[in-house]
């Protein structure tokens, strides 16, 4: 005789996500994985209400029965806060309270605003926002709005409360040292680890330290001076230095691009620098064009500022019709005989005869 094999409730709903169909997240069905799988209800709505009625309170969990995991029902543990700006200080309180017992059912419940101004200050948050923030909690399984300041004994009836979960800094009041003073009493007290280093008065700190940033930032993502509550010389201010800053991004962005791309320029010179270095030569070196073009244009220029030579007369030394010797002294002709000089007398007695140098020595060796 087989069995059939039990799966899981958190591997049918696995298996029903893959194959597309939307897995039950109700209480009956997924007890465990319901307040992972949609908002934790506020106390006055249905889920909430039948967790209060199948509760049978009169049945009471003591400290050594719930950390057993020996209660007979679900262990209902409360915390309070205002959980202004939820961040993960809050949400690891809240984890250590869900699982500081074995089947806890952790009801949270959260300050409204009025009574919030009037004991601790002004919150960034609305209480709205701040019941939606702490309703989306993965540990939650209830909220209780308009949680009171103290806790009494009517409070903790009517939502079936079996033990509170807080830090144990005591927390004074006008009335008493600590508010939990009773309930630390009746043993319906369990403590939780602050995170260090993290809080609401901190965040709101680091804001108002870098006021300037975030007002600029918002500017730039299109909120009014008004809504900022920014005066019209610091908007002008701000916005002055949204531009600058723009500048400033552009400018190292360029530089960056830059600096990626100046290899790939290097790269890409060498490889077209030979091409470079040949069209070059093949312009201006000694055989390319512009030299070729150069020297046909002066040839050009030379001829014709040099006219062609006259032609020679016959007879002449160099005539063709001259006979051809092979010694130059012999084929070169006396020189012409000189023409005559005219010499004037004292008496001005103008004699003209052709003579030669020959004569003349001769006459004045006489």
């Amino acid at each position: 005789m087989s069995r059939k094999r039990i799966r899981p409730v958190e591997e049918t709903n696995m298996e029903n996500h893959k194959n597309g169909d939307t897995a039950s997240c109700s209480r009956e069905d997924s007890p465990v994985f319901a307040s992972i799988c949609k908002e934790a209800p506020f106390s006055d709505e249905p889920g909430a209400l039948v967790e209060a009625d199948d509760c049978n309170y009169n049945m009471k969990i003591s400290l050594e029965m719930a950390c057993s995991g020996h209660a007979p029902r679900r262990v209902r543990v409360y915390a309070d806060g205002i959980y202004d700006l939820f961040h993960q200080g809050h949400a690891r309180q809240l984890m250590q309270a869900k699982n500081i017992f074995p089947n806890v059912y952790l009801i949270v419940g959260v300050c409204n605003d009025e009574l919030t101004h009037s004991k601790k200050g002004r919150t960034v948050m609305t209480d709205s926002e701040r019941y939606d923030a702490v309703r989306h909690c993965r540990y939650v399984d209830e909220v209780v709005r308009d949680a009171p300041w103290e806790l009494d004994d009517e409070f903790i009836e009517k939502h079936k409360i079996d033990f509170v979960a807080h830090d144990d800094i005591p927390y004074m009041t006008d009335e008493a040292d600590d508010v939990y003073a009773k309930l630390k009493a009746k043993g319906m007290f369990v403590a939780t680890q602050r995170t260090e280093g993290v809080s609401t008065s901190d965040i709101v700190a680091r804001i108002v330290k870098d006021y300037d940033i975030y007002v600029r930032r918002n500017l730039a993502r299109g909120y009014s001076a008004k809504e900022l509550n920014v005066s019209f010389l610091n908007e002008k201010k701000f916005r002055l230095q949204n531009k600058f800053d723009d500048l400033k991004d552009k400018g190292k962005r360029v530089i960056e691009n830059f600096g990626e791309k100046r290899i790939d320029m290097i790269s890409k010179w060498e490889e077209k620098s030979r091409d470079f270095i040949d069209a070059f030569l093949l312009l201006f070196g000694r055989d390319g064009r512009l030299s070729t073009i150069w020297n046909e244009g002066k040839g050009r220029l030379m001829q014709a500022l040099s006219p062609p030579a006259s032609p020679k007369r016959d007879g002449s030394p160099n005539s063709s019709n001259s006979s051809g010797c092979d010694n130059d002294e012999d084929s070169t002709s006396p020189p012409p005989k000189k023409a005559g000089r005219y010499d004037f007398s004292r008496g001005n007695h103008y004699v003209s005869d052709d003579y030669s140098d020959d004569d003349e020595v001769q006459q004045r060796s006489k």
